[in-house]
């Protein structure tokens, strides 16, 4: 379809918890809470929202269903429904309500595959006005005139809940709307999964990592003026899509494996490690910087839920509503990245994401819980003032993430993909849902001028033989 797309009048309501006695949460002593306070992992993530688009299959569901479906939803994850504390870093426990729009487009067609993500898509997404800035969740569903499909936009704050707990959120919500039991049961206890040993063990430096002092915030946005911004640079930010095949990333993983190695040193790299260095590569060359002195540093979200363990845990429950993300930060020069064998940054990567390990994580709570950086006055480096990243990319994976429940009837969705977010350097990895080809795409945010180089070097990868395999966008 075009760009074009004309919301119709729509409705719009805040839709409240409706509890019925058997909800999981009226059974826990989340039931009484009239607050949850934020866990280390929240204060320290991106305060903002992110907007997310799902597209599904026709028909859609009358909207008094899915809007009962959310209330019921609502009751199991009363975080969503309530407000940011003032006083506190807290999330006030009120019931105040999501806010829900329905709307209908009537456009030539729905979107059938991913794409671009455009200013124009922003209508189907719920509209923030200033005096909004208390709302932790906004849904919009939107109905397609043309074909009987929907989309549901959504637009959560960061701080409350990392991708993997928005997603399970999305499923409850679908398995409300259906009828079924919800499933994985949430769980609220933001406070003793991630307490602190005694004694802490600071094993690793989080200052200038998951922290920084105004003072390197500011001296950061310095250097990037001075290395990347220059004045005829200096335009729009766009979203381009890649789409990486099941034979593309098959092609990308044989050519980084050490096959040549004995048996005791030979190994092989994720999807994740293969598709992040070559996008880290190309993104880099496009936006044409150079120098051996010039770090460029890639920051990839690792989900803690496998890897940090609890006193009264084995691991982190599924159904844990918060965040548990931290950061693998693998740096090389520009010179090295750009113009080193490409297994070298699989490498980089791969031991990055591998040291994000529970004792990285142990040691971040450690640190976080131990005052430091009230007494200091650190904020996180996770800032979502930042609108241009370069010499740096940010790569935020989706793929993996508990999808399939968000089913409202008609099955899981045919898509989803990131809402416009222009922020340069910013990167989305979705998985490929239709036919379930095993290929992912990648959401890449440059600026306009550096998008056709960004292309020329990612669309084409190198066979062993000399032939290419084309990338299709």
């Amino acid at each position: 379809m075009d760009d074009s797309y004309f919301r119709l009048p729509c409705s719009l309501k805040l839709v409240k918890p409706a509890y019925d006695g058997n909800n999981a949460s009226c059974k826990s002593p989340f039931a009484n809470a009239d607050a949850v306070p934020l866990s280390v992992f929240d204060k320290a993530n991106f305060d903002q929202h992110i907007p997310l688009l799902f597209f599904f299959r026709p028909p859609a569901p009358p909207g008094a269903v899915l809007e009962a479906g959310l209330a019921k939803a609502l009751a199991e994850y009363r975080e969503w429904a309530g407000r940011r504390g003032t006083d506190a870093p807290v999330i006030v426990l009120n019931d105040a309500g999501v806010r829900f729009v329905q709307a209908t487009a009537d456009a030539a067609a729905a979107p059938g595959a991913p794409r671009d993500p455009t200013p124009e898509m922003l209508c189907l997404l719920p509209t923030n006005s200033d005096d909004d800035e208390e709302l932790l969740m906004m849904i919009q569903v939107t109905r397609f005139t043309s074909c009987g499909s929907f989309a549901v936009g959504l637009s959560f704050l960061h701080l409350v809940a990392d991708g993997h707990a928005v997603f399970n959120f999305l499923g409850a919500w679908g398995q409300a709307t259906r009828g079924v039991g919800i499933h994985p049961v949430p769980v609220h206890d933001r406070v003793s999964l991630f307490k602190p040993r005694d004694p802490p063990r600071v094993e690793f430096d989080h200052r200038g990592v998951e922290f920084k002092t105004r003072q390197d915030e500011k001296a950061g946005y310095t250097t990037r003026q001075q290395n990347v911004l220059h004045p005829e640079n200096d335009d729009e930010v766009v979203v381009t899509m890649v789409h990486f095949t099941r034979d593309m990333i098959s092609t990308l993983k044989s050519q980084q494996a050490s096959t040549g190695a004995p048996p005791p040193s030979r190994r092989s790299y994720s999807t994740l490690q293969c598709v992040v260095a070559h996008l880290w590569r190309c993104i880099t060359k496009a936006r044409g910087l150079s120098g051996s002195q010039l770090i460029t540093r890639v920051h990839i979200a690792v989900n803690g839920r496998r890897r940090i363990r609890s006193s009264c845990s084995p691991r982190v429950p599924d159904g844990y509503t918060g965040n548990v993300v931290l950061w693998a930060r693998p740096a090389m020069s520009v010179d090295d990245l750009t113009r080193r064998p490409l297994r070298e940054t699989v490498e980089a990567v791969s031991r990055a994401i591998s040291g994000t390990d529970e004792r990285y994580f142990r040691s971040f709570v450690d640190f976080a819980s131990s005052g430091v950086v009230e007494e200091l006055g650190l904020v996180p480096a996770a800032d979502a003032a930042e609108t241009v990243l370069s010499p740096d990319v940010e790569v935020d994976s989706l793929v993996g993430l508990p999808i399939h429940g968000a089913d409202f009837g008609t099955g899981a969705p045919v898509f989803y993909m990131p809402g416009y977010l222009p922020v340069e350097g910013v990167v989305f990895l979705v998985p490929s849902l239709a036919g379930d080809d095993g290929g992912v795409y990648a959401y890449v945010a440059l600026f306009s001028h550096a998008v056709n180089a960004f292309k020329q070097c990612c669309y084409s990868i190198s066979r062993g033989g000399g032939g290419r395999v084309k990338i299709r966008a």
